[in-house]
């Protein structure tokens, strides 16, 4: 990769199929459970919708290649009755780590809070991912320790 600033843009319809590659191996890179299929036809009504209430940006290589995404949306704290940009999902395929793609989605991501009219972000990763977790230290995000739980109902 040359050293050309990234880019940060908001997916379109056609990158769809790319964004799916890349959810797929976010999840394997997660050790979590296959999803089950349709996760396309499935998601693009919810991103390209007339009114969206999620938002996906990409990051892209110099050469022009989707490498990454990030996902939010708007989420309500109830202890300070207020919204705030939840950042569901951060990933950079392997070979991408490493060049200021993350730092660069970071920057979109707080840039689309900031649109939003929302004043913070907040996310989680895995205890394990030791590299997430010194990349959000070096942007100065702070950990709060809480356990995330899953209940099917």
């Amino acid at each position: 990769m040359n050293e050309s600033a990234p880019v940060v843009r908001p997916a379109r319809p056609e990158d769809l199929p790319r964004l799916v590659e890349l959810i797929h191996e976010h999840i394997a890179y997660e050790r979590s459970a296959p999803r089950p299929p349709g996760l396309a036809a499935r998601l693009g009504p919810q991103l390209f919708a007339a009114q969206p209430r999620q938002w996906v940006l990409l990051a892209e290589t110099p050469a022009g290649a989707v490498a990454g995404y990030a996902a939010c949306s708007a989420e309500f704290a109830f202890w300070d009755a207020r919204h705030h940009l939840h950042m569901d999902c951060l990933y950079l395929a392997d070979g991408a780590r490493g060049h200021g793609l993350g730092r660069a989605l970071m920057e979109g991501v707080a840039a689309l809070a900031r649109e939003q009219g929302l004043e913070h972000v907040e996310w989680q990763t895995p205890d394990w991912n030791e590299g997430a977790i010194r990349f959000y230290d070096r942007l100065g995000a702070s950990g709060l320790a809480k356990r995330r739980y899953a209940w099917p109902v």
